[in-house]
């Protein structure tokens, strides 16, 4: 079974979260829902995902406006169309060169069934995804969780997200992966949604500024 949310189910899950995790309730209590994050299905999400890999929200939002500002509507022919030397004036490294190419593509040849995605389960859509060079277990998750708003993604991958679960349960430094995912297990079929509360609380605590 495929679940999403939506601005009419999304506060009714933050809230069955709180009653179950004292952290989260705490979270919520602090500083408010979190933002429901969510972004459009297609190519020019995905090439901003792609941009946030390794590097600060700021800095990959900075390479998106630069692009944007470029090129306009960011679109697999005009990726195809641009030289590395015009990728790397858009703060495109020597890899993410290579990725967006990969991406576009397969957008290009319609050999990525995308438009079918939101009918599909999840491994599925990762399955695709992640058959793009340069496109890993981060990028898929992020995918679905901001563009198919899908409830049950946890991904460990992401710094910001496991900092934050530190930091909220006063976890080891060097806890394992599959100990965080037990500590994620009881969030089960939401951790999407606990991971936009530990990421609203990472953001708060720092005072940093989402511009995407």
């Amino acid at each position: 079974m495929i679940s999403t949310f939506s601005s009419g189910n999304f506060q009714t899950f933050c809230n069955h979260l709180s009653k179950k995790d004292k952290h989260l309730k705490a979270i919520i209590k602090q500083h408010g829902y979190p933002p429901m994050w969510t972004r459009k299905q297609g190519f020019e999400t995905l090439i901003l995902t792609i941009l946030e890999q390794q590097v600060s929200l700021a800095a990959a939002f900075a390479a998106y406006k630069k692009l944007k500002a470029r090129v306009g509507t960011v679109t697999p022919e005009k990726i195809l169309s641009m030289s590395n030397e015009e990728l790397r004036e858009c703060y495109f490294t020597r890899q993410k060169q290579g990725y967006a190419k990969n991406l576009a593509e397969a957008f290009a040849s319609k050999s990525l069934p995308w438009k079918q995605f939101p009918e599909m389960t999840d491994d599925e859509v990762r399955h695709h995804l992640t058959s793009i060079k340069g496109i890993g277990n981060w990028t898929a998750d992020v995918y679905l969780m901001h563009a198919l708003q899908r409830t049950d993604l946890f991904p460990l991958g992401d710094i910001a997200l496991v900092n934050s679960l530190k930091e909220t349960k006063q976890l080891h430094p060097h806890i394992s992966k599959d100990e965080m995912l037990l500590i994620a297990e009881p969030w089960k079929p939401y951790r999407t949604i606990a991971a936009m509360i530990l990421w609203h609380a990472y953001i708060k605590k720092r005072n940093i500024r989402i511009d995407a």
